[in-house]
C-alpha cells in the first residue's frame, strides 16, 4: 500500500504544477511523512556531530517500513513516468493541463477537512495564503547565466522544500528563481559537481524544513493545515489550461476545447475526491 501512495506522489511530482505533498495529503499520510522526514534529519544532524550513539537512536525511531516502500515506489514512478508525461503534456495541453487542473481542484476540500476546527480565521489565512501564492507564481525570473555554486545549494535547500509542501512543485520554484535551466542542463550533461552541491543544499533545506514545518503541525496544526489549502488554491493558477503563451502564468479565456477540458477536470476531481476517501480509510485502519 505504502508503494502504492509513493507511486501516486511520484506521478505527481513529474507534473508541472503538482506537489507529491498533495498526494500526502490526500492518501491520509502527510502529517506522517513530515514527522518522518524530521526524524531522519535529526539523525543526519547528529551524524554531522559524530554523534554516532544518538543518529543510530534516531535512525531506530524510523518507520522504515513506512518509508522504504514509499521512497521507492516514488523513485520508480518518476523514473517510468517522466518521459510519458513531458509527451502528453507537449501533444494535448489542454487536456492535460484541464485533467491536472481537476486533480488539485479536487484536492482542497479534502486538505480542508483536516481543518479540525474551521472558523473564520481559518478562512482568512486560506484567502491571503492563496492570493500571494497566486501573485508569487506569476513571476518567473530571468535565467541566471553561470550561477556560484552558492547559489546552486540554496536553490536546492529553497526547491526541495516543494516536496512536502502541497501545492506547490519544485520545477516552479526554480523557476521563480531563474535556475531551472541550470539545474536541467547540469543534470542532462552530468556536472557532477553542481548536481552533488544542488543535492548537499536539497539535503540541508530539506532536514531544516521539515523540523520547522512538523514544530507548526504539533503545535498550530489547524493554522497551518488553512495554510496549507492557501496554497494548493494559488497554485490553480499554473496549471489553467489556455494561459497567454505556453511560458506565461497569466491566464486567459478558454477557446473552443472547453468543453473536453472541462469534462477531464470534473473527472479528476471526482477521481481525487473518491482517493481522499480511500486514503482517510485506509490510514484510519493502519493500512
Amino acid at each position: 500500500m505504502h508503494f502504492a501512495r509513493g507511486a501516486l506522489m511520484g506521478s505527481a511530482d513529474v507534473v508541472p504544477g503538482v506537489s507529491g505533498g498533495t498526494i500526502a495529503l490526500i492518501v491520509g499520510i502527510y502529517e506522517q511523512l513530515v514527522k518522518t522526514v524530521r526524524t531522519g534529519a535529526a539523525a543526519l544532524g547528529h551524524l554531522l556531530r559524530l554523534d554516532i550513539a544518538a543518529a543510530l537512536a534516531a535512525l531506530r525511531r524510523i518507520d522504515w517500513w513506512f518509508i522504504g516502500p514509499l521512497a521507492i515506489g516514488l523513485i520508480t514512478a518518476v523514473l517510468t513516468l517522466a518521459r510519458l508525461i513531458e509527451l502528453v503534456l507537449e501533444d494535448y495541453p489542454i487536456g492535460t493541463s484541464a485533467f491536472f487542473f481537476g486533480l488539485v481542484l479536487g484536492s482542497i476540500p479534502i486538505a480542508w477537512s483536516y481543518v479540525r476546527r474551521p472558523g473564520r480565521i481559518h478562512v482568512l489565512i486560506a484567502a491571503v495564503s492563496g492570493v500571494v501564492t497566486y501573485v508569487l507564481l506569476g513571476l518567473r525570473g530571468e535565467a541566471l547565466v553561470d550561477p556560484s555554486l552558492a547559489l546552486v545549494f540554496g536553490s536546492g535547500a529553497i526547491a526541495i522544500c516543494a516536496m512536502i509542501l502541497p501545492g506547490i512543485s519544485g520545477s516552479l520554484i526554480l523557476l521563480m528563481l531563474g535556475m531551472y535551466d541550470r539545474v536541467i542542463e547540469a543534470l542532462n550533461d552530468r556536472e557532477l559537481a553542481v548536481i552533488a552541491v544542488f543535492a548537499a543544499g536539497a539535503v540541508v533545506g530539506l532536514a531544516l524544513f521539515s523540523t520547522l514545518l512538523d514544530f507548526l503541525l504539533r503545535r498550530y496544526h489547524d493554522l497551518v493545515m488553512a495554510a496549507l489549502v492557501g496554497l494548493m488554491l494559488g497554485s490553480l493558477r499554473v496549471l489553467w489550461p489556455w494561459p497567454h503563451g505556453a511560458d506565461s502564468a497569466a491566464i486567459g479565456a478558454p477557446d473552443g476545447a472547453w468543453i473536453g477540458a472541462v469534462s477531464l477536470a470534473v473527472a479528476a476531481a471526482a477521481i481525487i475526491l473518491a482517493l481522499g476517501r480511500l486514503g482517510r480509510r485506509a490510514a484510519t485502519l493502519g493500512v
